[in-house]
């Protein structure tokens, strides 16, 4: 059945509103994203919307994490860091692409459980912490990309920093209404550019 669900989300949802990238659409149809979502929400998981994960936090809707990572110009043996793990979900359409996939939970509860159904799902290739997203991880840095899946008010400096030269950003910015926008990282800073009105948690700063 979740089969069925997930080649009509890609096919309807996706594929049909012109993402024709082929990584991103095969791994849009891997990832398992009912196994992502609460147990009494599983019907709902292919649906065309956001799903609540508790502590307040959200599953985005699949065309935008397809949409994100279209953008985010991912390819095998990529670094990738993921702000914000949420319930894990992102991180896995990420890691069917990358190489590595580093991605960090400021909510302890959320983080923990997206490590522990990851690691059951199989992924060797990501690692979760549990830490300030606004930090970034420099031990890993520099990254080929950084996905950014909550919405801090102004551009996190820090991030780009960590970003290689001619590396994406894909980030929603703003309070309220917020636009997502990519950033590509240049040797004289960075170059911004608006893909869409988005709506995203707001990120927010550990202790």
């Amino acid at each position: 059945m979740y089969t069925e669900l997930r080649e009509r989300m890609v096919n309807d949802q996706i594929s049909a509103r012109g993402i024709r990238d082929r990584n991103v659409l095969e791994a849009m149809r891997k990832v398992e994203r009912h196994r992502f979502v609460p147990e009494a929400m599983r019907d709902a998981a292919y649906n065309d919307y956001p799903l609540p994960i508790g502590e307040g936090q959200t599953i985005s809707q699949p065309y935008i994490v397809a949409y994100m990572t279209k953008f985010a110009g991912i390819g095998p043996g990529d670094k990738v860091l993921e702000i914000g793990t949420g319930s894990g979900y992102q991180a896995a359409v990420l890691a069917e692409i990358a190489g590595e996939v580093y991605t960090i939970e400021i909510v302890r509860a959320l983080g923990e459980e997206a490590e522990v159904l990851l690691k059951e799902l199989g992924y060797t290739n990501i690692t979760v912490k549990i830490g300030d997203g606004y930090k970034g991880w420099p031990e890993y840095a520099l990254f080929d990309a950084i996905m950014v899946t909550a919405a801090p008010p102004e551009m996190p400096t820090e991030l780009i920093e960590q970003l290689r030269i001619g590396g994406k950003m894909i980030i929603p910015l703003g309070t309220g209404i917020q636009e997502l926008y990519v950033i590509t990282r240049t040797k004289e800073g960075y170059d911004k550019e608006m893909l869409l009105p988005v709506r995203f948690v707001p990120m927010v700063h550990g202790e």
